[in-house]
């Protein structure tokens, strides 16, 4: 008989209610994109590959999903605490349904953008990171739980505090797959390299001394070692061992390895190598502002960009290039769709990494593009530029979302919206129906792809069956679908060919007409009761 697993699953009002957003397309604002040609030697050269995206996070991430699913090696991101203050650059006050709602519905699509051997960071405090932890355990699998990070965010106390001063944040980490993630290790600092100061000159570098004893007792550690120097043997003590067998003492003692003191009369000692030693350090839960920055270390970063307009809560560059660096490496793609003032795709940037952003504020405009402007141009001398290295170079492309394919006409019909051409039209329906949208330079009728032998082409026109002779030939055994305003004839005339009309095609496919699922949505006000564990089974 299998034993059943039980598992507490969160619920709260409104939880089995699903958005269902349309996946908009991305319109390039050419003016607000930028790339640098940089004359520095060792600077980065000019690129488009990085994205900066004006609008609703979840509708941009429906936007991405069909392009970036399993590409994104680390997400980053940093939403809405939930803590009942009103920041000026966003709403921070939202019931906990709502708040875990609209997380839900993002967080889903997130894990789906995750490479298998990616991560996802999340930044919160204490109001939302407990209920935030279920409801990532559900999403992303309780076994994919790496850790919850402390953060040290204030250098000094709140001694007006009505309880306790507030001096952490959490970091939740989960692993897509946590059976093939591992963090990168933590380079070695110059404190714990500085005992390593003697060297032989015989090619195995700087050594320092190291115990030749085992605390566990075995007693193939019990033998003489003698010094070759003065014939003296040296037992160890009572009770204790060498860490090493006695064939493995003899072939130390032939290659140099063991430091018998400073006048060569002493007993023996371990040479340990730096190159033998772990190349870096495994981090630690616990991150101290000593080593990753502090709230005032942020806004100071960001008073430079923007001095009259300081972002609320932004986190510190060296904080963020933690999270990177364990997270990723140069060249990988990072991901950060509460972008806030910018730094996630600054500090990227610096630090070679591919990057996306996405921020539904304006601030994009007054604190986002300013930044990335003058890292790009290497004007940003603050934050982690001169840890990491960074000169100058680069680029991103700017997108503003669509507005919605379908809207309704004066009588109440939907209908395509006006404001797309037929290219737009083309691209959008792609991402709807689930084609990659590659307009052909030699075939008209291979505007988008699902696989390689299956096509998409789009018209407003109307399409009669006559027409699809000669066509029919050309997609020969590929198969081709049509969307078209109308159609006169026997759809199933030509077996290689499918045609559906539009709008009528995709009428049910998403929510049409809304602009946005901000979280400072309010619905209800939850009472305390409301949120409940229910045991379920797996």
């Amino acid at each position: 008989m299998t034993e059943k697993l039980t598992r507490l699953e969160l619920t709260w009002p409104g939880k089995e209610d699903r958005f269902n957003p349309e996946p908009r397309i991305l319109l390039e604002d050419k003016e607000k994109s930028f790339s640098y040609e940089p004359t520095e030697k060792g600077a980065v050269e000019p690129t488009y590959d990085n994205m900066l995206i004006h609008g609703d996070n979840l509708l941009a991430l429906k936007a991405l999903e069909q392009d970036y699913t399993g590409k994104v090696k680390c997400i980053y991101i940093d939403p809405p605490y939930n803590t009942g203050n009103a920041f000026e650059h966003y709403d921070d006050g939202l019931e906990h349904s709502i708040w875990l709602s609209l997380m839900r519905d993002r967080l889903e699509i997130l894990k789906r953008l995750l490479s298998e051997d990616g991560s996802i960071w999340i930044s919160l405090d204490d109001n939302e990171q407990a209920y935030c932890k279920v409801l990532c355990d559900e999403i992303f699998g309780r076994a994919n739980f790496v850790c919850n990070v402390i953060w040290q965010k204030k250098y000094s106390p709140a001694n007006d505090a009505k309880w306790f001063s507030d001096n952490h944040d959490f970091i939740l980490v989960y692993a897509k797959n946590k059976i093939v993630w591992r963090p990168n290790l933590l380079p070695r600092s110059e404190e714990q390299n500085k005992y390593y100061k003697y060297d032989d000159n015989d090619g195995r570098g700087l050594w320092r001394s190291d115990n030749v004893l085992v605390k566990t007792f075995s007693p193939s550690g019990v033998f003489p070692i003698v010094n070759p120097n003065t014939g003296v043997e040296y037992y160890p003590p009572k009770g204790s061992c060498y860490r090493f067998n006695e064939e493995t003492a003899k072939r130390m003692l032939a290659e140099n390895r063991f430091y018998f003191g400073k006048d060569g009369k002493g007993a023996p000692q371990m040479k340990r190598y730096l190159s033998d030693v772990k190349q870096g350090m495994t981090p630690l839960t616990i991150w101290p502002y000593t080593e990753v920055g502090h709230n005032q270390d942020a806004k100071l970063e960001v008073k430079q960009f923007n001095p009259t307009d300081i972002f609320a809560t932004p986190k510190p560059e060296k904080l963020i290039q933690r999270v990177l660096h364990l997270a990723s490496n140069p060249g990988d793609l990072v991901l950060d769709s509460f972008l806030g003032s910018g730094t996630t795709a600054a500090v990227a940037h610096k630090m070679g990494r591919r990057w996306i952003g996405v921020e539904m504020g304006d601030h994009v405009y007054t604190h986002c593009i300013p930044r990335l402007q003058k890292v790009i141009k290497g004007e940003d001398a603050g934050g982690v530029t001169k840890s990491t290295g960074w000169l100058c170079g680069g680029g991103f492309k700017f997108y503003e979302l669509a507005s919605s394919l379908i809207v309704k006409d004066k009588y109440g019909q939907q209908i395509i919206s006006d404001k797309y051409n037929a290219d737009m039209l083309a691209e959008a329906m792609c991402k709807i129906l689930g084609y990659h949208y590659k307009p052909d330079a030699e075939n008209y009728w291979k505007q988008g792809f699902s696989s390689e032998k299956s096509f998409i082409f789009t018209t407003t026109m109307s399409v009669q069956e006559e027409s699809l002779d000669k066509l029919a030939a050309e997609v020969g055994d590929n198969n081709l679908l049509i969307c078209c305003s109308a159609f006169v004839g026997n759809k199933s005339a030509y077996p290689n060919i499918t045609v559906k009309k539009i709008p009528s095609a995709i009428l049910k496919k998403c929510e049409w007409g809304r602009e946005g699922y901000p979280l400072n949505l309010s619905k209800y006000t939850p009472k305390d009761e409301d949120f409940e564990f229910e045991e379920g089974e797996e």
